[in-house]
């Protein structure tokens, strides 16, 4: 049974093994070396209330974790923030990525945010499904802003609105 959590830090390094796993094989991030654990560990202390830091615990393991941080540090964007979902290469397609984003989505309402945007690199047909699937709407493509394993890459950004209310 798979179940949503609030990261600790006994979680960071299956957090930062899966995470390495993308890094070195994938394009989902545009990262080119795996960061440090301080880097985890800054995303466990923050203390926003839009920020959340989340792993789904499969039989006892990290199958894949979720979080939300800044947009943009400046004050304007504090209702805003990031998203972005990485799920274990041997736990996909069990609706990992669909527990941990209803999970942060609703805290993220719940903490005052009202709008949650996600940077997909393409193509990433299941990452966009996952977004669409969650209520995300597909805003528009950045050609070729990232190059990794010898190619140029595109990205997608994703929005989703989360507050209620017009003006709130």
């Amino acid at each position: 049974m798979t179940t949503v959590r609030p990261a600790t830090d006994a979680d960071l390094d299956a957090v930062a093994a899966i995470y390495a796993h993308e890094v070195r094989t994938g394009y989902a991030t545009f990262d080119t070396e795996p960061p440090p654990r301080a880097r985890w560990e800054a995303k466990l202390a923050s203390a926003h209330p839009g920020d959340h830091f989340l792993v789904a615990d499969l039989d006892g393991a990290v199958a894949g974790f979720a979080y939300s941080g800044p947009y943009r540090d400046r004050g304007a964007y504090d209702r805003t923030r990031e998203v972005t979902v990485y799920v274990d290469h041997a736990a996909t397609g069990r609706g990992v990525g669909r527990l941990l984003y209803d999970d942060l989505l609703a805290r993220m309402r719940a903490g005052g945010v009202r709008t949650a945007l996600a940077c997909i690199a393409l193509p990433n047909d299941a990452s966009e499904g996952l977004h669409r699937a969650c209520g995300f709407e597909r805003q528009g493509v950045l050609r070729e802003v990232g190059r990794k394993h010898d190619r140029w890459i595109d990205v997608v950004w994703w929005q989703r609105m989360l507050g209620d209310r017009p003006g709130e």
